[in-house]
């Protein structure tokens, strides 16, 4: 069986707040940093037949501390890239948050259409990123182990793919920086072995903040872009 580790991305000064999507030139701030050195040293046992990155900086950052004292190194896929988010890249998620297409977003993701030229169908960022993790299985072989290094929409829809389900559910899936998630595809099936792996810490077990003496209500609506993550 084929074994991929698919991580995401660290932290940037972004990452949360804005949906940076395709926004160049975007690369770790020093929390981010700071995660992709703790990522690429738990992963140091682990010997990869290939390291693949999507062609974003912030990627690319995170790819080149795991495979830094390493034989191979980092092969770009476009395909691993983020959505391509159209007009709402660059634009905080508060004020997205106000746009009618939130909601088909978190209820209807398979029949969204992001807005603009550059705007991408969620159904095509999923297809892309599946097709080019088969591909990638195939041309490695079945007893690969192999990285990529992605963004937290793109690896939901992966996740999503290899548990059987519909687009439509992948905003069920939380996946959050430099997290660990664990596939392994048979002849029959995939098994997804881990998911948001973050390596201990119970930080998102805890109760939010109070704020001005009351307790904040947790959001029902999935965090588009796969924001901050719990300790952020």
């Amino acid at each position: 069986m084929t074994t991929v580790v698919l991580v995401r991305h660290g932290l940037t000064h972004m990452t949360g707040p804005v949906l940076a999507g395709w926004t160049p030139g975007l690369h770790l701030d020093e929390r981010g940093q700071k995660q992709a050195a703790a990522v690429a040293e738990r992963l140091r046992p682990v010997s990869f037949d290939a390291l693949v990155s999507s062609p974003l900086d912030r990627c690319l950052d995170t790819a080149a501390a795991i495979a830094d004292g390493r034989a191979q190194g980092v092969q770009v896929d476009d395909r691993l890239g983020e959505c391509r988010y159209g007009d709402w890249t660059g634009r905080p998620l508060k004020e997205l948050a106000k746009d009618p297409l939130w909601k088909v977003v978190q209820n209807h993701p398979s029949a969204v259409v992001f807005p603009g030229p550059d705007g991408e169908p969620l159904r095509e960022t999923q297809n892309r990123a599946v097709g080019a993790v088969r591909e990638w299985n195939a041309k490695l072989g079945p007893d690969a182990t192999w990285l990529a290094c992605s963004h937290g929409d793109v690896i939901k829809a992966v996740v999503a793919d290899a548990l059987g389900l519909h687009l439509d559910q992948f905003q069920r899936i939380v996946i959050d920086p430099c997290s660990l998630t664990i596939i392994r595809y048979t002849e029959q099936r995939p098994f997804v072995v881990r998911v948001n792996d973050t390596g201990g810490g119970v930080a998102d077990l805890l109760p939010p903040p109070k704020t001005k003496g009351r307790r904040k209500k947790p959001s029902a609506d999935a965090v588009v872009g796969g924001g901050a993550g719990a300790d952020a």
